[in-house]
């Protein structure tokens, strides 16, 4: 199995509007794919503009708030690229696609990274993230799996929300909590609200 990196993958279109996503990045040797299902603002963006820039997000809440409908993040201009990359991140990477596979269902553009740095430092790893990032891919996953696999799922990550959560890993996951909520009809949360601040 290859490589994939969860990152925020940011384009742009020929009017300059930049679209950003979470992307799953995969690296194939010296090269690294992007493989967008169709139909995609991410497709349009690449074969008129095939150039791409992928951040490591510093605050998960990217990510939940990109699955749910919050896209407004502060971004940067790329150094050696046109368009532009996530502000707050770890680090970013930029990249020229070389080659396109064409595909009905899920193209695939290999890219070659031409430039990357880092931003912040990095402390350690919080297991509340974890379990945000992997509820956000499952809440992508709605349409195509069994509710009870998808609360199954959500009840085990809100383990990690409870026990390791600060304040922007909780707000991110109350986001996805209120979006798997509303795809299956529930009325109450997998995970009981934190209480809110006087």
């Amino acid at each position: 199995m290859p490589l994939i990196l969860e990152t925020i993958v940011t384009t742009t279109s020929p009017a300059g509007d930049l679209h950003l996503v979470p992307f799953g990045l995969i690296r194939e040797g010296e090269e690294w794919v992007l493989a967008p299902f169709r139909p995609s603002p991410t497709i349009l963006n690449l074969d008129a503009n095939p150039v791409f820039a992928a951040s490591s997000p510093s605050d998960v809440r990217v990510i939940a708030g990109a699955v749910t409908g919050r896209r407004d993040w502060a971004t940067l201009p790329c150094d050696r690229i046109p368009g532009r990359r996530l502000a707050e991140s770890f680090g970013h990477a930029e990249f020229e696609v070389i080659a396109v596979e064409d595909d009905a269902t899920r193209p695939r553009y290999r890219a070659r990274m031409v430039h990357s740095a880092s931003h912040m430092p990095f402390f350690g790893y919080n297991r509340a993230q974890a379990a945000v990032l992997e509820a956000a891919i499952l809440s992508t996953r709605l349409h195509m799996l069994e509710p009870d696999k998808i609360l199954t799922e959500m009840r085990y990550h809100a383990i990690a929300i409870s026990k390791t959560a600060g304040p922007a890993e909780r707000e991110a996951w109350d986001w996805i909590e209120d979006k798997v909520a509303a795809a299956l009809g529930r009325g109450e949360p997998v995970l009981a609200r934190a209480p809110q601040a006087p």
